[in-house]
């Protein structure tokens, strides 16, 4: 038995999402991403993405992660989806939640931005932005 629900490629993350009324995607970045990268655009299924960061900027865990979650309406039978940069943190989050009792908990594979291709330049191998999936930069 995983740690949590499974991982998820984008799209398979946003099927779910436009699928299931229920689901939930959750962005684990800081806030400092989701100002100068961007991120998911869920508008066009009626959603939104919610924010709830796993590292501060300042690189200390997010002590209160778990009850931010719940605050954002993530509960015990919510289907919640985890995106990170790449998938590192979101896997993290996903095995919080669950161990929490929230979810079921995915991780999106391959995250927002991707690996690093062979220059060290994400955003070019895998990711939301590569498989072409709606996002938006402040």
């Amino acid at each position: 038995m995983s740690d949590y629900a499974g991982d998820l490629d984008p799209q398979q993350a946003w099927d779910m999402l436009a699928a299931d009324p229920s689901a939930v995607l959750v962005d684990v970045r800081t806030s400092a991403e989701w100002q100068w990268v961007g991120g998911a655009d869920l508008s066009s299924l009626g959603k939104r993405t919610v924010g709830v960061e796993w590292m501060r900027s300042s690189g200390e865990p997010n002590g209160a992660f778990v009850d931010q979650l719940g605050e954002a309406g993530v509960g015990p039978d919510t289907p919640v989806l985890f995106l990170c940069r790449s998938g590192g943190r979101s896997a993290a989050a996903a095995r919080a939640a669950t161990a929490a009792g929230l979810g079921p908990a995915y991780n999106i594979a391959g995250g927002f931005e991707g690996d690093p291709d062979a220059e060290g330049h994400r955003g070019t191998v895998n990711g939301w932005k590569v498989d072409g999936l709606a996002w938006r930069q402040s």
